[in-house]
Order: C-alpha cells, then sequence, then structure tokens
C-alpha cells in the first residue's frame, strides 16, 4: 500500500540515496545498480536468470512467485514469506533473499520430498511458491505443527490444476514427522530451529552463516533532501498492482525504512500503531492478541499470510477503498490518525477522513504517522465480519468492524460500527450508534438498530452484488456482531425471521 503523496513531503524530509542495493540472494552476495523500484520478480528472473520464481497474476494473489525474506532479528535472521512481485527491490538493502533454488540439496528436502510421494505437483507452475511457503512453515511456526497452521501459510498459494488433496496430503505427512511423537520433533523442538534443519540436512548450511553476514551489510542510509519524489512505497501491494510499469524509472522513496513509523505500543490508556506497521505485525502483537482474541480468525478472511507481511495500516487507509478490510476493522474501534508533514502534527477522527470517493481530510504534504484506539476493558467486544465469493484472498463484497461496551445489565455504554462495499467510502454509522447508547442489549434493541443502519447505508449495484443484497447485507451482519458478541442476549433465529 503506498502512505503519503506523490510530492516532496517531510518525515525530516529525508529521501533513501543508495545508487547500489546490496544483500543476499540465496548464498551469493549481490550487489546491483538496478532501479530501485524494480520489483524483485523482475530482477530474479531478467537480471539473475533464477527462473524457479514464476510470474503468474502479478497481483499478490496466486503465490507462484513466493520467495522469503530474511533480516536481522536480534542474533538470528527472521524470515517471512511474500509475493515478489509486489516488493521493490531498493527495500532489499541488508536482506537476505531466499528463492526455491536457495533451498536445494543434493537430494530433495523433505518438503519436496513429499511433494513428489503424494502427488502434489501436476503442471508444475505453482509448485515453487508452495514449497517455498512449506519451507517457511517448517523453519519459523510457533506453538505445535498443525495441518491448519500448514494450510494458512499456504493459503496465499492457488494451485491452478485443484490439485489441493495431494498438497494438503504431503502437507500432513510434514506435520505428523515435526509432531510431538513425529521421528523428527527433536527437530521441531530445537531452540533454534533453522540451525537444527541444517544439522539434519534439511536446509542448506548457508543459512547459519547468514546472521554475520547480514551484520556486514550497511542499513539503508537516510539523508536530508528536499528533491521531489514521484512514489512513496510501504508495503507495495497496492500500487504495484495500479502503477508497477511506471514505478521501475521513477524516483521512488522506499518508507518501510522509516522505523519510526512502525510497531504497537501502549500509552496512557491507548494503543498507538506506527502507520508502516504491517498487518501481520499488528496480528502477532500480544496486546492486539488481547483486545481482539479473535483477530487471528479475521486476518484469515482479509488477506493470505504472504499479503499481511507486506500491507502496512496506514497504507490501507490512505488508499480509501469503501471495502478496505482492515481499514473498516480500525474504523469501528473509535481510531485517530496523526499526520505529519514533517514540520507540524495534527490528529483526526478516521470517522470524518473519509471526505469523498478516495477524496481524504489530509494536506497535500502530510503523511499518516500514528493510528491511535482505546486499549479497552474487560467489557469491550470487537466482531468483524465479510461476505466475498471466495473464504479468503478476495475483495469483498461487504465487509463490517463491529466494537460494543456494556454494563453488566446489558446497557451500551460505547459502540462503533463501520460498513464497507454501501456507501461512496468506507462508512461509519453515526446515526446507528447514537440510537444504540443508553439502550439495552436485546432482539427489539438490534431489530430497530437494523432499520437505521440500513438507512444510512447507500450501496449501488456492481459486480459484487446488487444494492438491495449489500443493504440486506448490512441488516445480517448488524444481527451478526450482536449474536457473536452478546448470545446469551440475542438470539440469531429470533432476529433472522
Amino acid at each position: 500500500m503506498v502512505v503519503g503523496v506523490q510530492k516532496s513531503i517531510g518525515i525530516s524530509r529525508s529521501r533513501i540515496t543508495m545508487a547500489t542495493t546490496e544483500f543476499w540472494l540465496n548464498d551469493q552476495l549481490v550487489s546491483t545498480d538496478a532501479p530501485q523500484g524494480l520489483l524483485v520478480l523482475d530482477y530474479l528472473r531478467r537480471h539473475e536468470h533464477l527462473v524457479g520464481t514464476k510470474e503468474g497474476c502479478k497481483e499478490g494473489d496466486c503465490g507462484a512467485c513466493a520467495i522469503l525474506i530474511g533480516r536481522l532479528d536480534g542474533d538470528g535472521v527472521r524470515y517471512e514469506p511474500v509475493t515478489s512481485c509486489l516488493v521493490p527491490l531498493g527495500e532489499m538493502q541488508g536482506r537476505h533473499v531466499v528463492t526455491i533454488e536457495g533451498i536445494n540439496l543434493e537430494g530433495l528436502s523433505p518438503v519436496q520430498q513429499a511433494v513428489v510421494d503424494f502427488g502434489g505437483t501436476q503442471c508444475g507452475y505453482c509448485t515453487p511458491g508452495f514449497i517455498v511457503s512449506m519451507t517457511w512453515y517448517l523453519m519459523a511456526e510457533q506453538g505445535e505443527p498443525t495441518l491448519e497452521g500448514m494450510q494458512r501459510a499456504i493459503s496465499g498459494n492457488l494451485c491452478r490444476c485443484t490439485g489441493y488433496a495431494s498438497i494438503n496430503r504431503a502437507s500432513e505427512s510434514l506435520v505428523d514427522k515435526f509432531g510431538e511423537s513425529g521421528p523428527w520433533a527433536d527437530i521441531w523442538a530445537a531452540d533454534d530451529r533453522v540451525s537444527a534443519l541444517v544439522d539434519a540436512e534439511m536446509l542448506p548450511a548457508y543459512f547459519t552463516e547468514m546472521p554475520e553476514r547480514l551484520r556486514q551489510i550497511e542499513a539503508p542510509e537516510l539523508e536530508h533532501d528536499g528533491d521531489i519524489t514521484d512514489f512513496f512505497v510501504a508495503g507495495g501491494t497496492d500500487i504495484y498492482v495500479q502503477q508497477g510499469e511506471r514505478i521501475p524509472g521513477a524516483s521512488v522513496k522506499m518508507l518501510n525504512h522509516l522505523p519510526l513509523m512502525r510497531g504497537v505500543r501502549r500509552e496512557k490508556g491507548e494503543f498507538r500503531v506506527g502507520a508502516l506497521t504491517t498487518f501481520e505485525e499488528f496480528r502477532a502483537d500480544e496486546g492486539i492478541q488481547g483486545l481482539i482474541p479473535r483477530i487471528d480468525d479475521f486476518m484469515f478472511l482479509i488477506a493470505s499470510l504472504h499479503i499481511r507481511n507486506r500491507a502496512t495500516l496506514g497504507g490501507n487507509i490512505v488508499n480509501a477503498s469503501p471495502i478496505g478490510d482492515m481499514t473498516n476493522m480500525l474504523l469501528a474501534l473509535g481510531t485517530r490518525l496523526v499526520l505529519s508533514d514533517g514540520e507540524a502534527e495534527r490528529e483526526v477522527a478516521m470517522k470524518d477522513f473519509f471526505l469523498d470517493y478516495k477524496v481524504l481530510d489530509r494536506r497535500p504534504a502530510e503523511l499518516i504517522t500514528e493510528i491511535v484506539f482505546p486499549e479497552g476493558t474487560d467489557a469491550t467486544r470487537i466482531n468483524f465480519e465479510k461476505l466475498s465469493k471466495r473464504k479468503a484472498l478476495d475483495i469483498a463484497t461487504v465487509c463490517s468492524g463491529f466494537r460494543c461496551e456494556a454494563s453488566a445489565d446489558g446497557v451500551i455504554e460505547e459502540v462503533g460500527i463501520s460498513m464497507g462495499g454501501v456507501a461512496p467510502t468506507p462508512l461509519y454509522l453515526e446515526e446507528t450508534c447514537e440510537f444504540l447508547v443508553g439502550r439495552t442489549i436485546d432482539c427489539d434493541t438490534v431489530r430497530e438498530a437494523t432499520k437505521i443502519a440500513m438507512g444510512e447505508a447507500s450501496p449501488i449495484s456492481d459486480v459484487r452484488g446488487s444494492a438491495d443484497y449489500k443493504r440486506l447485507l448490512v441488516r445480517q451482519f448488524l444481527i451478526a456482531h450482536f449474536t457473536e458478541c452478546y448470545p446469551e442476549r440475542v438470539r440469531f433465529a429470533e432476529l433472522a425471521s
């Protein structure tokens, strides 16, 4: 996603001035003067001739181009699976890029062998991406190995031959072998899993040398400069889909090299989240897990792991799509946005930020720097609903966020409700929320609230559904929020009729 605008701005008015990008590509140190805005996928295939990384949709949906990106994290290297069709080359400075070629051994790896044994490859085009994602799961997953966990790791990989049954059998065999009673259980339990996999000859030996190798590469240097910048790129998950052909020849600023705009912290009863925080970093934060207990389930509906490792909260907001999933979740939380032009700073309530379709209350030189919302209390209930043609990796027909705090006797004290896909902007249901405050949660209250909510919506008919259908979803989602969060007070059967 893109945070910011296409002109010179400020967070310290800095510009990445590296003429050369230096990183480790598998077991080789690379130093290249290729354009920083060039996609990693294109660099791998055209410059390095590593064609195991496939070009498929080039929109981040199919996972055929999946790679691993490693960066220093304490004493080790933290790897993340991403789709290389959405990642700019300049951001690889000081990183370790792992392609399918980089995990090859003299023989087949355990993942490759499992795919062969269970017939998990047909035309073979998607196979490298699947193997990269499955290998990451064995390298990095926390907790016990499970089939569900492996399936979520490969949720961003599509098999167009529909060979999922075989791939699932291969996944299950790996989970069994690394599980508590499996022959490789000690590898899974090792404190340093990567080293254990190397010792077992399941990963190439060079992986254990990578922490020291990366320490020898300089971090990107930021210098004072006011030159015009054509594109500001954060996660890249939208701008490379929309304008990917223009970026390699343009002046590009990699916002992800600004660490102060990243991370989740708690301060004075609020969460303060850097705008460059990725969806996955947000999901994994312990405080967010406490505030939103079902965040893992919600994130599975929003994007694949590969996209969550790249997409940023600020980018999703500034993109201003009426059906932005994360935007609508945050909108319901009573969120404020901190904007800065590098000299002055101001706050805007998120519900007032969207003025019209793709029109924002943001001045020309401003960036979103922080996203702020209350920590919540023991009484806070949060829910997210989404309907799309596919369960995962699909654009919503309608999505909705919900936050409510009620007293012990069921009286609503605070509430926030958003609806995406039913207006020109992400819609905060102001009238519905005003009606609900002070009322007792019961079927009569919810029934009346649905009428107000349907009146606030102004959907249009499009390829994802008719206006009438979307308005009906507003009603159904509001019912779903209350039955999910307050099942002891609201029965779906009484409201669905």
